[in-house]
């Protein structure tokens, strides 16, 4: 490794924001080369955070938004700023729970501004930085660290490289691309949503927070034709309840980092356990877990969402802690747990983890379960295929055939794997045996610093962070655990760099001053002492 430290990223998306945020407020990490390396659209914003219609919201409240590790308020005070010097828009609060969410494009605004204030801090410490607006095509090893090379054939020397790269397109599950009227990707949903007639019959493929986002949109537009939104299971996410506001005691992701420290595990059984105990000390219980999971996959989904409303200002309710606890020591509980345990979880509640996980704000359901109660729009499930025909397509489903002007590809971007810019580095991966496929998608990552493993040994130059993480870690989604693996990656590199210094330092002779050598050089050999290094 050189004496100053080259780290290169290699994506410029929302979680490159979190990960230069976290390097530019770690002050015992030495100044040294940063590159990164992007050659999408547009940097720091990702897929959903474009430019885009107002309507369009983020799904958590500023607290939980914030790229700043240890400052929750940090989106908040950027908020209060902008109102001062910017324009004087609203709070947007949400008129039934009073919390406020943001539009998913002012989110992106505040990623745009986060990252160029965390260069310009890194720079005012020493640091050289270089934005690539090309993406690597390759990655290989040298002796000291990494080579990468873009697309173009320029070669980077690395000492640590962080995959960033973020997921792609959402997969084309039923072989439409190049249909006319098929609309791969809704983002940003101003643009791919303006071509289409406001009377055509759409079929909308996904039921989560996409596909949400899109039927707001239409409505937002002023569609007037029917809009089928078609899934496998026909699981709306869940209503964002209003903000508990309690100190968990028994399930904290403290307790599961010191688990894993210790290099325990965590039978699913005694996790059960520990929430019923943290729900019993706030007055519920267990039980209703288990019937708010049942119900994702049980309970008609209109009802469910009329339900799910009715209880967001409730003085207490399960689903209120889950929103809570899930995603704040999802990420510390997975790694704990057996692969037995984490593939049984998958098979049976897959679908319900993430309604629980990423629910929507309460002004977003109550808009949505407007479109369904006038019959406008229609939530079906058992989707098998859909395909083009008659000037349009055809759904088949379990419940028979329907037709559409126009499909919307609105299914989880984490289906669609990694961006077609990036699929050719992290091919080189694999074959130079530097990355090792996850069964459950992405790479085999270390818990502890998010380095890549093959056969289990970390790589100390290589790390991964956001939906590359999926298989491993599964909670990979949401700022906030963004913003704990940057935390964990920007001090796993600084260890590495003062470790390898250490070892530099003891390897050294002591300096001995050329003076001081002639000198000793010219005396006669019996007055030296033995052994003398010198």
């Amino acid at each position: 490794m050189s004496a100053t430290p080259k780290i290169g990223v290699i994506g410029g998306g929302p979680s490159a924001v979190c990960l230069l945020d976290a390097l530019a407020h770690q002050q015992d990490l030495p100044a040294g080369n940063l590159t990164i390396f992007d050659g999408g659209r547009r940097l720091w914003r990702g897929r959903p955070y474009q430019p885009d219609l107002g309507t369009m919201r983020v799904n958590a409240i500023p607290q939980d938004m914030s790229v700043r590790a240890g400052d929750d308020g940090h989106l908040a005070e950027w908020l209060a700023a902008r109102r001062l010097f910017v324009d004087t828009e609203t709070s947007f609060l949400d008129p039934i729970s009073g919390a406020p969410f943001i539009p998913r494009a002012m989110f992106g605004e505040y990623l745009e501004q986060s990252a160029s204030a965390a260069l310009v801090t890194l720079a005012e410490r020493g640091w050289r930085v270089e934005l690539n607006r090309r993406m690597v095509h390759r990655a290989t090893s040298t002796r000291h660290g990494l080579a990468l090379r873009t697309a173009d054939g320029e070669d980077h020397e690395v000492d640590y490289a962080v995959l960033a790269t973020g997921a792609g397109r959402p997969a084309d599950l039923y072989g439409l691309a190049g249909s006319a009227g098929f609309v791969r990707d809704p983002y940003p949903a101003a643009e791919t949503l303006a071509t289409i007639r406001r009377d055509d019959d759409l079929a909308v493929v996904g039921s989560g927070l996409t596909g949400v986002d899109v039927a707001l949109a239409l409505a937002a537009r002023g569609h007037t034709g029917r809009i089928r939104m078609h899934s496998r299971q026909a699981v709306l996410p869940a209503v964002r309840q209003r903000p508990a506001g309690f100190t968990p005691r028994h399930v904290t992701a403290a307790r599961f980092r010191a688990m894993a420290a210790s290099g325990g595990s965590l039978p699913l059984a005694d996790l059960i356990a520990m929430i019923g105990d943290e729900l019993a000390a706030a007055g519920e219980d267990i039980d209703a877990v288990r019937t708010e999971i049942d119900a994702a996959r049980r309970e008609e989904p209109t009802h469910r969402l009329r339900r799910q409303l009715g209880e967001v200002n409730a003085a207490s309710g399960t689903l209120r802690l889950l929103q809570q606890i899930m995603p704040d020591v999802g990420p510390d509980v997975w790694p704990l747990l057996s692969e037995h345990d984490k593939d049984r979880l998958l098979a049976d509640h897959n679908r319900a983890f993430m309604s629980l996980c990423c629910p929507m704000p309460p002004a977003s359901a109550a808009a949505l379960l407007r479109l369904l109660e006038s019959g406008q729009l229609e939530l079906i499930g058992g989707l098998e295929r859909i395909e083009p025909g008659d000037g349009g397509f055809v759904a088949s489903t379990a419940r028979g055939e329907h037709r559409a002007a126009v499909v919307v590809n609105a299914v989880n971007g984490r289906l669609g794997g990694v961006t077609d810019l990036a699929a050719p580095m992290l091919a080189s991966l694999v074959d130079a045996g530097l990355a090792e496929p996850h069964p459950r998608g992405g790479f085999h990552l270390e818990r502890a610093t998010s380095r890549l493993t093959v056969d289990a040994r970390p790589d100390r130059r290589l790390y991964a962070l956001g939906d590359l993480a999926m298989g491993s870690l599964f909670f990979t989604f949401g700022i906030q655990s963004l913003v704990d693996r940057a935390v964990d990656i920007v001090t796993s590199i600084q260890g590495d760099i003062a470790h390898r210094a250490r070892r530099i330092l003891r390897a050294e002779p002591p300096y001995v001053p050329r003076s001081v050598r002639e000198h000793l050089s010219s005396r006669p050999s019996s007055t030296r002492r033995h052994g003398s290094p010198l």
